[in-house]
């Protein structure tokens, strides 16, 4: 069936061969069997939690800024989720939503929340056992993440003396998440697409005069430029290591998801009356999108595997990337450390991704009569709900999502530059240098390339191997969860807290 597809395509446009290469593959990752096993990880680790990750939210996050004496790790508890936020708060945010709601119809974003709900259960149990399984190094660095928690968690147990072979591989698809998917070419590709639509709305790909020809196709200056001068930026930055990323974070991150979410919040408030409706047609799509869409899109399956997928993309609730950064706390509470890293998917999805996915909905940006995709879908609804701006309206909407797709790209790139690095790192030790920064190298050139490659497919390898690497953490979240549940009571006992019924 691949093959036929193929053959159906022009041999001599490489990118349009290898995008139907990449759709395919996608489509058979992203099935029914990975969709299952995110929503069942999900919702067993809420039920065995009872909801006490619920409850306990306002705790969670009074412990970002409460600091404990004699607590190991690198770095703050907040620097650490900021470290995290850095990676999710993306291109997500602002584009993958739209493209979800784009093919799946506005039942995607019900589906989204529906992800995002049951995985604060999941980002909960990843904080906690990165935190519980982490290594020291001689040298006073933390070594912790999935493949850590994997390996000696699960030593010995279900009749499986070694359980490496496991953590190899979700280190290696760590690697080619950040490095080919999530990191790199969906980021740049998302700044370079907001930088065109602001400086050259009305580009012809099909004159070549008007622009510049690379790998066969015409792009305008303003993509070119815009890739050259963030690639550089990011060659400069990621030499810098984790306590340089947490840094940096602890300062932009918060900075731009406030400034994103003041702007979206007015959006919504100059629309309130259309909110009710909006919310009618989300949930209503969700389970019968042609009663909304008129049969121009998708299916309820389709908007389901939209809405989880663009969902963990963006809070990568599931995948394991936030462990990396959460083994790094300074912390000697797992269960505090799992309440901490629990809301990053409470903002990013619930918060963010809810207001984006609403203004979208509320404007009828989404419309498939609007033939829009991606990032044009955010800016066509922030051009209609601050329409009563006239004219000015359309510069301010470009240059704003512009500024901010930019932040929050960019961070996301230094922070899976980080991630994939301790995969790397998990995978031939920290004492060759050498294959560190030949590595570096290919990132920084991965990233020059990303806007040079078509959208559908920048985001069918993101889903990818977002959905290889889910696949050995989700197993090792199941088997670990009554582990979860056992340090989960113990630090209930210590604290006044709300707890479940033991």
């Amino acid at each position: 069936m691949l093959l036929s597809s193929i053959n159906s395509v022009d041999s001599s446009n490489w990118l349009q061969v290898a995008t139907k290469i990449v759709d395919k593959v996608d489509s058979e990752v992203w099935g029914l069997p990975l969709i299952s096993a995110i929503l069942f990880t999900g919702i067993l680790l809420t039920c065995i939690l009872r909801f006490s990750h619920i409850f306990n939210l306002k705790h969670a996050f009074a412990c970002m800024f409460k600091y404990e004496e004699n607590a190991g790790g690198e770095v703050s508890q907040f620097g650490a989720l900021c470290t995290a936020l850095s990676a999710t708060i993306g291109t997500g945010n602002i584009v993958g939503v739209a493209t979800a709601i784009g093919i799946g119809g506005p039942g995607a974003l019900f589906w989204m929340e529906v992800a995002a709900f049951f995985g604060m259960a999941t980002k909960y149990a990843e904080g906690l056992l990165a935190v519980k399984y982490r290594e020291v190094a001689p040298d006073g660095s933390v070594l912790g993440g999935p493949f850590y928690y994997i390996e000696r968690g699960l030593s010995g147990k279900f009749g499986i003396k070694n359980w490496k072979w496991l953590a190899v591989i979700f280190a290696l698809f760590g690697i080619l998440a950040g490095i080919m998917g999530i990191g790199t070419i969906t980021q740049i590709h998302g700044i370079t697409s907001a930088v065109q639509h602001f400086f050259n709305p009305a580009f012809n790909p099909s004159d070549a005069a008007s622009g510049v020809t690379l790998f066969g196709t015409v792009y305008p200056v303003s993509v070119i430029v815009a890739g050259v001068i963030v690639t550089c930026l990011v060659g400069l930055v990621i030499i810098g290591g984790l306590k340089r990323i947490a840094s940096v974070s602890t300062v932009v991150v918060p900075f731009m998801a406030v400034s994103y979410v003041l702007i979206i919040f007015l959006l919504l408030v100059c629309n309130i009356t259309k909110i009710p409706n909006a919310i009618e047609i989300i949930v209503r799509a969700a389970f019968d999108p042609s009663a909304i869409t008129g049969g121009a899109v998708g299916s309820m399956f389709v908007a389901m595997q939209m809405g989880v997928a663009r969902g963990i993309f963006s809070n990568e609730a599931g995948l394991g990337s936030a462990p990396i950064a959460a083994a790094a706390a300074k912390t000697n509470e797992p269960a505090r450390q799992g309440l901490v890293c629990m809301t990053g998917t409470f903002i990013d999805t619930i918060v963010i991704c809810t207001m984006t996915g609403l203004a979208i909905v509320v404007t009828g940006a989404w419309e498939p009569s609007l033939n829009l995709k991606g990032v044009n879908i955010t800016i066509e609804a922030f051009n209609r709900g601050f329409s009563f701006m006239g004219s000015f309206s359309k510069d301010f909407s470009g240059l704003f999502l512009m500024t901010a797709l930019s932040f929050f790209a960019f961070t996301t790139i230094l922070g899976w530059n980080y991630y994939s690095e301790k995969c790397l790192e998990y995978l031939v030790g920290s004492k060759r240098p050498i294959i560190f920064k030949i590595y570096r190298i290919i990132y920084v050139a991965i990233v020059f390339v990303g806007p040079y490659l078509t959208v559908s497919m920048v985001w069918g390898l993101a889903d990818v191997f977002n959905g290889l690497m889910a696949f050995p953490n989700l197993i090792a979240l199941v088997l670990l969860s009554p582990v979860v549940w056992c340090v989960t009571k113990d630090y209930y006992k210590k604290k006044s807290v709300d707890r479940p019924e033991m």
